[in-house]
């Protein structure tokens, strides 16, 4: 009985100790200030990486006309969606490839990009850069179509090479039914979905008084056109016409935020479980 208080009343007297010497680590650790990895401190990312932070969100888009919405709509939404996703999934966010492989849009104004040629082997030095750091998880969130087959033929070659955890999702795919829920109809390049969540992302950037119903053609599987005709891209014939509505754009981007979320937490959650 008395070795038992005993026991018991040195452990008490130990917990003081203990706690101030976590105190002190702590307050010699680098204060987090940031999600941005541009915006960190080495030391920073050394005390995150990967003791309490495994999640990495990389953003790649392109500079490519969208109707009445801002040429870096592809880059501004899915760093929208990133931001989301960083706090939601206590990861950080990786400084954006902001350049894409652009293909029938090259003639309208402010339209640029690089080939798929240099965009693979620039996203595999990027993501095994990443994985050298430290991170587990790599979340390559596209804006840009015509991205997809190079960042995907780059994750393959990175997780084949370092066994990191590798998802690239193009955003508005993944969540094509969330279009239909809020629209009733589909999207397209520049399209109501992509208009909708330029509204609620950057307001400012989406000009309707420029907006023509004219503006917006249908793609075809018969025909090919270079410049495509217009700068928005229906994807169903007589659906994906603009809509201003502020409200709606909003709702509509506030569940995109949602399934993304549920997926990326559903692939990572199964990751672990498989012990990958």
């Amino acid at each position: 009985m008395l070795q038992a208080v005993a026991r018991r009343e040195a452990v008490m007297r130990s917990v003081p100790l203990a706690l101030a010497f976590l105190l002190v680590a702590a307050a010699n650790a680098p204060a987090q200030h940031s999600r941005h990895l541009n915006e960190l401190n080495w030391m920073e990312v050394e005390e995150l990486v990967p003791m309490r932070i495994q999640t990495v969100l990389l953003v790649v888009g392109t500079v490519e006309a969208h109707g009445v919405g801002p040429n870096g709509a592809d880059n501004l939404v899915p760093e929208a969606l990133a931001a989301y996703l960083a706090d939601e999934l206590d990861g950080l966010i990786a400084p954006t490839i902001p350049y894409g492989v652009n293909t029938s849009l090259d003639e309208y104004a402010g339209t640029f990009g690089i080939s798929a040629d240099v965009l693979k082997p620039l996203a595999k030095q990027v993501l095994t850069g990443l994985t050298k750091t430290g991170f587990r998880n790599i979340i390559v969130l596209n804006g840009h179509g015509p991205n997809f087959d190079p960042l995907n033929e780059a994750a393959i070659e990175v997780f084949r090479e370092t066994e990191a955890r590798i998802l690239v999702i193009n955003w508005w795919s993944a969540t094509e039914h969330v279009t239909e829920e809020v629209y009733g109809q589909q999207g397209g390049h520049a399209g109501l979905n992509e208009n909708a969540a330029m509204m609620a992302v950057a307001p400012d950037a989406v000009h309707p008084e420029l907006y023509r119903p004219e503006q917006a053609t249908p793609f075809s599987d018969a025909w090919r056109a270079y410049p495509f005709p217009t700068p928005i891209g229906l994807y169903e014939p007589g659906e994906g016409y603009l809509d201003f509505d502020r409200a709606k754009a909003e709702r509509y981007f506030r569940r995109v935020k949602e399934e993304m979320l549920a997926i990326v937490r559903d692939v990572i959650t199964k990751w672990d479980a498989g012990g990958h």
